[in-house]
């Protein structure tokens, strides 16, 4: 494609296999990351998969003028913006970190962006938008209504790209709501490696398979669901980046909503026996109350992707966990830590 993309977050997990698929389809691509919640060390995996040199500039986007000085430096076309605090649990703890990180950063972006004429963006936006579905699986018309500051400061990241969208006419935006990401690059070099303990279900199944925690705690399992336990629809990480690329090249006129999801669920168990299968360790795990703000069950509907983006989420649940498993497995202490 030949063209100059800034990818926010990039170090991330999200961020870089994204990064990777853009430079495999011939982009360039700028990161922009503050290294809060990643690592050098993906940039660096990814160069290697990939031939390509990476521009990484190491920029806090809260700040106006670092912000303004990324804008000055690269020649950006277009930008996909991961950029941002992510923990649902921490975001109930400390609201006033979310709101400001996650909501400056954005109009500090989109600031800087129309300053240079730079007016396509795609935004990670996530399923948290819709809370307690109304629908199974959800549609991008659903109703709204997030149960944490997390999901509030994606909704109203959404709210104000819709309101610059209307105020001007040169914007396209693509606003992605994910489901669940898991799985990583087929290489093993790269994958998902969160600071401390994971969030997320996956990477803390894979850290008891390899040894690093002694059981997973299952929150809940009194869920309306087949064993008692959440539904979530997963979608592997390769699936989700492509679906990025996807959303470039099919940007809209104005603002538009996509789900990125597969349209089908698994419950927690499932995951936990899928990955014992795979890893063939034993994965011990107790189960323990719900969590504030949890859901039974939810569920893509992505057929507008489907249809609109010419995307498609193929990639098995088996297939998430065995590519999951040789990353965690081949580094079974995450990247090294020499950059922090």
């Amino acid at each position: 494609m030949d063209r100059t993309i800034l990818v926010t977050g990039g170090a991330g997990y999200i961020g870089s296999h994204t990064a990777l698929a853009l430079l495999e389809a011939g982009d360039r691509v700028v990161i922009a990351d503050n290294l809060v919640n990643s690592s050098k060390q993906s940039i660096a995996a990814v160069e290697r998969l990939t031939g390509a040199t990476i521009e990484f500039a190491e920029v806090d986007l809260t700040d106006r003028d670092q912000t303004r000085e990324l804008f000055d430096t690269y020649p950006v076309e277009a930008a996909i913006h991961f950029a941002g605090l992510k923990a649902v649990g921490e975001s109930t703890e400390k609201p006033l970190l979310y709101y400001r990180n996650n909501l400056l950063s954005t109009i500090n972006l989109l600031e800087e962006m129309a300053a240079h004429d730079v007016f396509q963006l795609v935004f990670s936006s996530s399923a948290t938008v819709y809370g307690d579905p109304e629908i199974l699986p959800i549609p991008e018309g659903a109703a709204t209504g997030p149960t944490n500051a997390y999901g509030r400061t994606k909704l109203m990241i959404e709210d104000i790209c819709r309101d610059v969208a209307a105020a001007d006419p040169r914007w396209q935006i693509s606003l992605l709501r994910y489901f669940n990401p898991v799985g990583a690059h087929q290489s093993g070099d790269i994958g998902e490696d969160p600071n401390g303990i994971p969030n997320n279900l996956v990477p803390y199944v894979m850290q008891v398979a390899v040894g690093r925690r002694e059981k997973l705690s299952v929150f809940g399992g009194d869920y309306d669901t087949h064993d008692g336990t959440g539904v979530r629809d997963y979608i592997h990480v390769i699936d989700l980046a492509a679906g990025h690329l996807a959303a470039l090249d099919h940007l809209p006129e104005g603002c538009r909503e996509y789900n990125l999801g597969t349209g089908s669920g698994a419950s927690v168990i499932d995951v936990v026996k899928a990955a014992e299968a795979v890893s063939g360790k034993e994965i011990p795990y107790e189960i323990v109350g719900r969590r504030t703000g949890d859901i039974a069950t939810s569920l893509a509907d992505p057929q507008r992707a489907n249809d609109e983006l010419e995307w498609r989420a193929d990639r098995s649940i088996d297939a998430m966990l065995t590519d999951a498993w040789r990353w965690q497995s081949k580094n079974p202490e995450g990247y090294p830590r020499d950059d922090a």
